[in-house]
């Protein structure tokens, strides 16, 4: 069988990273306690690489620009009616990865302000204060089940077309490659890369508040038993 170029290396890596990524920010949530450190940290990364993927998705390769699966009714119409032929995303899959791209967007910058009236708080609580952080919050933790019930669908689509369809879906997004007479993805060369991966850089940091300013230096003696 003939074999075409799908999903680029960029894009494989983001894929299994997310994953990575956003398994180990649910385990420590439930965790907890000590462990939220690394809440923050999976959080943290999952913007960076939210970031880089919405810029990938306009300057990197063929197959993984918005603007090559994002369609139309009349393409989702189509596609349930079996009339559809393409490679990628097919166009009902292509609002599941919209779905889940807003949901973590949501999660993870209301994750920013977010605290858990013990120990953890967001790296931007310090900009908002006590009152809104607690209903952000409380959003941040009610989108949680959407998110589970996205990444359910996902993985049972993925089974239905490995089941029924006979189509992996799984290899290509590890090799890259994917059997057919397809064309091979282009674009997404090293420039589009740095690009992408600088945004990316960027977003970490203003997310991570580290240019916020620390607290005030304690004064000489504060704190300390008076001299008798």
């Amino acid at each position: 069988m003939p074999r075409f170029r799908l999903w680029d290396l960029p894009t494989r890596v983001f894929h299994w990273a997310l994953v990575l990524c956003v398994t180990g920010s649910f385990i420590s949530v439930k965790i907890g306690g000590h462990a939220m450190v690394w809440h923050g940290r999976c959080g943290l990364a999952v913007v960076g690489l939210l970031v880089f993927r919405l810029v990938w998705g306009v300057i990197g390769s063929t197959y993984a620009r918005f603007g090559q699966f994002v369609r139309g009714p009349a393409a989702i119409k189509a596609y349930l009616r079996g009339e559809w032929r393409g490679a990628g995303h097919n166009p009902l899959g292509a609002l599941s990865v919209l779905a889940m791209l807003a949901t973590l967007l949501f999660l993870v910058g209301s994750g920013l302000f977010a605290n858990d009236d013990i120990a953890f708080e967001g790296p931007l609580y310090a900009l908002v204060g006590k009152d809104f952080s607690d209903r952000v919050s409380g959003l941040h933790r009610l989108i949680e089940p959407w998110l589970i019930l996205l990444v359910v669908t996902h993985v049972g689509a993925i089974a239905y077309y490995v089941r029924v369809r006979g189509e992996t879906l799984i290899m290509p997004m590890l090799t890259g490659t994917m059997e057919g007479s397809g064309e091979s993805a282009r674009g997404g060369g090293a420039v589009a890369f740095c690009i992408a991966l600088t945004l990316a850089l960027a977003a970490i940091y203003g997310a991570s508040g580290a240019w916020l300013p620390g607290p005030p230096p304690t004064p000489a003696g504060a704190g300390s038993a008076p001299a008798f």
